[in-house]
């Protein structure tokens, strides 16, 4: 299917709405039926019919559709946030007794969902070093229902090989998710190398305005209709009529953005190369990096998150560093036209806590600004870290 009718077109109908060029927003929660017959109707094709807008709503639906057509699934559902879309991704595949192998250091709230949530209710998980697909089966046992990726993975951005662990579970039986928000579905598409479940954080590449929170989980039509039938509507996380048309908006403008991102990216990766204050530069799009071929295979192109260590000697020097950048806004998320830092620094206190990352790593997300623009904020920066 073309990109360009996928972006444009594809679920849209220009006639129903007074030929409008942008698709309305269907602010209603509920939809009413003429007769008693067709309300009969509507209950019994409740997945594809539109009675209550915690089900199905016309702007939430043109996104889920152009989503899947983006991940090459038969089917998408959309959530409120990119977690409730994991959340739901992996509870519609587990139950008391079953195990979960996941790949180690995910995005924080699937730690504490594989962490703290899932063992409540009898779930055990195992992480594991996806930089190996051996450990995926290696961790196996007889009760393992899901193999959970995320690649590559936050703020060290390793990289699993996504061919090799679904192939794995195909063997076994086992259900394979993927979040796939760090690449996008322009650059990887994980359900082609077998994965069941992809899931995307559309808070991020997908919006792409930094103004709406969304997630979505693309399959078959079999695991979709599951998850909408059980968790979508029992938990009601759903995603907002006026988020779903931002979102829509963002997918606008999505090829164009990425291309500039990943442009700027390779500018600014070059720049910190030559800078003595940089200690290492984590990002596996570097000839350098043990990964790189195994992501050139996976990805078509880079984006713009990636990693690197000052060469500090204390955490006041690398709080100079970042205090003193006037154009990376220090926050979290990514994806949006801004530039961002997220400094591990902010998680190492006065009183001696020292989480595992070491407090001279900081993630990067290079947005939509000139590459010299944000060069020479870096020059200045490092100029003030000594102090």
């Amino acid at each position: 299917m073309d990109l360009s009718y996928i972006l444009n077109e594809l679920g849209e109908d220009r006639a129903a709405y007074f030929n409008a060029v942008a698709p309305p927003i269907i602010q209603s929660s509920n939809f009413a039926c003429k007769t008693v017959e067709e309300m009969r109707y509507v209950l019994q094709h409740y997945t594809e019919t539109h009675f209550y807008s915690r089900g199905n709503n016309p702007t939430v639906n043109m996104l889920e559709k152009k989503m899947a057509a983006l991940e090459g699934t038969e089917q998408a559902i959309a959530f409120g946030s990119g977690i409730a879309a994991i959340a739901a991704a992996v509870l519609s595949q587990v139950k008391a007794g079953d195990h979960v192998v996941c790949v180690r250091k995910p995005y924080a709230w699937t730690s504490k969902l594989m962490r703290d949530f899932l063992p409540r209710f009898g779930v055990e998980v195992s992480m594991v070093d996806g930089t190996r697909a051996e450990n995926y089966a290696q961790a196996t046992k007889e009760n393992t229902v899901l193999y959970y990726l995320e690649s590559p993975n936050s703020f060290t951005f390793e990289v699993q090989d996504i061919e090799a662990v679904a192939a794995l579970a195909q063997k076994r039986n086992i259900c394979t998710v993927i979040d796939n928000s760090f690449a996008s579905p322009l650059f990887q598409n994980p359900a082609a190398m077998g994965i069941d479940l992809v899931v995307h954080s559309a808070t991020k590449y997908i919006g792409g305005h930094s103004d709406a929170l969304g997630g979505v989980v693309c399959g078959s039509r079999e695991k979709i209709n599951r998850i909408f039938s059980s968790e979508y509507m029992t938990l009601g996380a759903v995603l907002p009529p006026h988020d779903a048309w931002l979102l829509l908006r963002g997918l606008r403008t999505l090829p164009l953005r990425m291309e500039r991102v990943a442009q700027t990216t390779r500018q600014i990766v070059a720049f910190l190369q030559q800078r003595p204050e940089v200690e290492e530069i984590i990002w596996p799009f570097l000839p350098s990096h043990p990964q790189h071929q195994l992501i050139k295979k996976q990805m078509r192109n880079n984006t713009g998150q990636f990693s690197l260590r000052l060469r500090a000697d204390s955490l006041e020097e690398v709080e100079r560093f970042c205090d003193s950048l006037q154009h990376f806004l220090m926050a979290a998320s990514w994806g949006g036209y801004e530039s961002l830092i997220y400094p591990a620094a902010a998680y190492h206190r006065k009183d001696g806590h020292k989480p595992s990352m070491p407090f001279n790593l900081i993630r990067f997300y290079i947005g939509l600004e000139d590459a010299e623009y944000l060069i020479k904020d870096l020059e200045q920066a490092f100029s003030k870290m000594k102090g």
